[in-house]
């Protein structure tokens, strides 16, 4: 045995670890608070525009599926190239639709591709990070993303501040694709040490030997998590459903009220006549308080456990959620509006990375891979359904009614974790 353990070196990840994440991210952020605009300018319904924008993480929860197998077939890299790509062709399909329908088919195609991206950072960031950090590093994981969502809306402001259209906004997220591609060909990634395009070595069959030849190639460990991760996807919810019927609805709350504040806020800023550059504005401020706490949230986890988190940012979104229902009837609902959305940024940046912590913290230490696929499963899940039921309760009743059945949900998802995070976690990670 030898007492000789490389120490972990994080900066090894940050350029070709993060900034791809970052450049799909800033394109992303661009586009998600415009979708609704450009739908509802397309001639859609307010509850159609609602419905429209869910089919991003619609797309997402779907891809969640395939793209454990696609990863650990062509390898993490060359999956997230092809990502880009299939994102691309949603996006010029977004920008060349005649009608809302048509837009619905690229944004879903969008979603679809970024399900690529969310599992192989996650594997990748479960593998290599120490124990005693996993909280800051994965909070800092979701740092990446929020970090693309504050930027995104500011680009998207200006590019359709000066080109008049919304679907100009669309072109953010190509050049953003296209620029994680080169970043992929050209960096080495970190977990092999390859550039460029190279299929997985014995990716599909994990190595039971010591030894290693010095011949072959490095193994690809993060298109192998990903194949174990993605290997009996519904085999393993049922075999874990005991924590994942508990625990794992208050995770899909949590990703449901995060998800529905990314749909309820640009269609709150139709409703009030906001124009598409204002509301791109102010989500855009709002992301930049959300991003300023994502490393204080991995702080407060690794410190004070992981419900000081968790409920603070479960609460304060319900809170945010039902003034924004009460607001609507007001004068200064503008305001009302604007002051709401930076507190729902505030609650939300409490909790950044509780779900990819918990699920590290609750996956088993000897094969944690298929738990954490159903894991992110079940907060996709959550994450999906929150908009469609925005959308359908805005059809029915209207969306003030909406926003309040999303704080009710809110107070639901804070019982439940307040319930079993102390039943399924140790003390020193509560």
């Amino acid at each position: 045995m030898t007492s000789e353990t490389p120490a972990f070196d994080f900066r090894a990840v940050v350029l070709s670890g993060f900034l791809p994440a970052a450049l799909f991210a800033i394109g992303e952020g661009a586009i998600i608070p415009l979708i609704p605009i450009a739908a509802d300018s397309l001639g859609a319904s307010l509850a159609f525009a609602g419905f429209v924008a869910a089919l991003i993480l619609v797309g997402e929860l779907i891809g969640d599926v395939p793209s454990g197998v696609v990863v650990a077939r062509i390898g993490e890299r060359n999956a997230m190239i092809g990502a880009a790509a299939v994102s691309v062709v949603g996006l010029l399909v977004c920008t060349v639709a005649p009608n809302a329908w048509v837009l619905a088919v690229g944004v879903f195609l969008v979603g679809v591709s970024t399900a690529v991206f969310a599992l192989a950072r996650h594997a990748y960031m479960t593998t290599a990070i120490p124990l005693h950090i996993r909280a800051r590093a994965l909070s800092s994981l979701g740092g990446v993303f929020r970090f693309g969502y504050f930027v995104g809306p500011f680009i998207a402001a200006g590019v359709v501040h000066l080109t008049g259209t919304t679907q100009s906004a669309f072109w953010i997220h190509i050049v953003c694709c296209l620029l994680a591609a080169v970043v992929l060909l050209v960096l080495r990634d970190p977990a092999t040490g390859a550039r460029g395009f190279r299929r997985p070595s014995r990716a599909s069959r994990p190595d039971t030997t010591n030894a290693t030849s010095a011949t072959e190639p490095p193994t690809d460990t993060g298109a192998q998590f990903v194949q174990e991760e993605a290997h009996g996807l519904f085999r393993t919810i049922r075999a874990n459903r005991a924590v994942l019927l508990r625990l794992g609805s208050g995770a899909g709350l949590i990703g449901a009220l995060r998800a529905g504040r990314q749909v309820i806020l640009p269609l709150w800023a139709v409703s009030v006549g906001l124009d598409d550059a204002t509301a791109a504005l102010v989500i855009g401020i709002a992301g930049a308080v959300d991003f300023a706490l994502f490393y204080t949230s991995g702080q407060i986890m690794d410190r004070w456990g992981r419900l000081a988190s968790a409920l603070p940012c479960m609460l304060g979104l319900s809170v945010s959620y039902f003034l924004l229902a009460w607001s609507g009837h007001l004068d200064a609902r503008v305001g009302w509006f604007v002051a709401i959305a930076m507190g729902m940024s505030l609650a939300n940046g409490v909790g950044s990375g509780i779900l990819m912590t918990l699920g590290a913290d609750l996956a088993p230490r000897d094969h944690p891979a298929p738990f954490l696929g159903a894991w992110r499963f079940t907060g996709d899940f959550g994450q999906a359904a929150a908009p469609l039921v925005i959308s359908g309760v805005t059809a029915v009743a209207s969306i003030a009614v909406a926003s309040g059945v999303m704080g009710v949900l809110g107070l639901v998802g804070a019982g439940i974790l307040l319930r079993y995070v102390p039943r399924y976690l140790p003390r020193r990670l509560r």
